[in-house]
């Protein structure tokens, strides 16, 4: 067997060279750019954080509410508008200076989700009656109790969809009239579990009552304490002042609605034709001209026109929701502002992962521990 030579080693000419060990500057850069990569594209297709601000879903969401929203049950939005500052909604935190450039506008579509919005899905949304890019519009949380072609109306304050009435949430809360002889005294609203801030004096010319904006259990419990000699449901317009409500319902005022009174009136659907009749006109006009993606739209004198032909017809391009909160008679939702297009669904909200009580302190109560990680229903 022969046996190896060995020569002599060859040397190479361009030794590797010894990788530089980074700075401690850069490894925090690093980190930091890519935990802010990982955050973002969490927050763009799967869930995000959001905070509830006002009382219009009391009782099922409060003030104080800290919730995750599920992107991906609707499936994500592509991003619209791209010049912004990532992990920001609309505005740089804490302040009122715009968080975005909108410069760009990208088309924006939905990608695959595996389920669409239902009815009585909570549901959060960009706000559509705001001039801002779809995407950087304010959000807004209600729930969703009308999908595209339901028959809506509300007849003395009960909503009913498609003839008969709605699902009613467990936490629903209505404004309730009540009159006493004598001043209240605020324990027994307390032990009802009904906030200071429910509870609302009106000096009416004709009388003084009081409207205490509560569920149906609370107010069970308040009956039982005997201590209204009238305590009943406020209907807008009948029991109670409208509070100017014939002028703010949508269509902007044209129908006569209120909150309690309004409709029938069809919620538009993807393909759904309709007759532009006068009523139909001011039914959907605004969805025609700011929401259906037609450009050079004109609304005259009962008609409409798109790039300067007049239309006696009309088919729907995406399908549009009915949103209403849960504290009915305290909510500026789709009664007064008309339909939420599809393009501005962000998705559903699914958990409450953290609950403060704005009106107390640290050690007064403040972290409301039955609300922590409750799903949303």
């Amino acid at each position: 067997m022969e046996t190896p030579i060995h020569g002599t080693p060859e040397i190479n000419p361009n030794p590797p060279k010894t990788k530089k060990k980074k700075s401690k500057t850069r490894e925090w850069i690093d980190a930091i750019v890519f935990a802010v990569v990982v955050a973002t594209i969490v927050r763009w297709c799967f869930f995000a954080p959001y905070t509830i601000p006002t009382p219009s879903m009391e009782g099922t969401q409060l003030v104080g509410d800290f919730l995750f929203v599920s992107k991906i049950a609707y499936g994500p939005r592509t991003p619209r508008t791209i010049l912004r500052i990532p992990l920001t909604d609309n505005k740089i935190w804490g302040t009122e200076i715009p968080a975005y450039l909108s410069w760009i506008q990208l088309p924006t579509f939905r990608i695959w989700g595996y389920t669409s919005v239902q009815r009585n899905d909570v549901v959060v949304f960009n706000f559509p009656d705001e001039d801002a890019p779809i995407d950087m519009k304010t959000h807004y949380i209600k729930r969703c109790v009308g999908v595209a072609g339901d028959k809506l109306a509300v007849k003395d304050g009960v909503l009913y969809i498609n003839g008969a009435k709605a699902h009613v949430p467990s936490q629903l809360q209505h404004t309730y009239k009540a009159i006493s002889k004598e001043d209240v005294n605020p324990r027994y609203f307390a032990d009802a579990g009904i906030n200071e801030s429910d509870v609302e004096q009106v000096m009416d010319k004709d009388e003084n009552y009081k409207l205490i904006h509560a569920t149906v259990d609370e107010i069970k419990k308040l009956k039982e304490a005997q201590i209204f000699s009238s305590l009943e449901i406020g209907i807008r317009g009948k029991n109670i002042s409208d509070f100017r409500d014939k002028e703010m319902t949508y269509p902007q005022g044209a129908m006569g609605w209120t909150c309690d009174n309004f409709g029938e009136i069809t919620i538009p659907k993807k393909g759904m034709t309709i007759e532009l009749t006068e009523t139909n006109v001011k039914l959907y006009a605004t969805v025609i001209k700011r929401f259906d993606w037609n450009k050079n739209v004109e609304v005259k004198n009962g008609t409409i026109s798109i790039d300067g032909k007049q239309i006696s017809k009309y088919t729907f391009k995406q399908d549009y929701f009915f949103m209403m909160g849960d504290n009915r008679h305290n909510s500026l939702d789709s009664r007064y502002w008309g339909f939420v297009p599809e393009d501005h669904v962000v998705g559903r909200a699914s958990l409450t992962w953290l609950s403060l009580d704005p009106t107390k302190s640290l050690f007064g109560g403040k972290i409301r521990w039955g609300r922590m990680f409750q799903g949303i229903y």
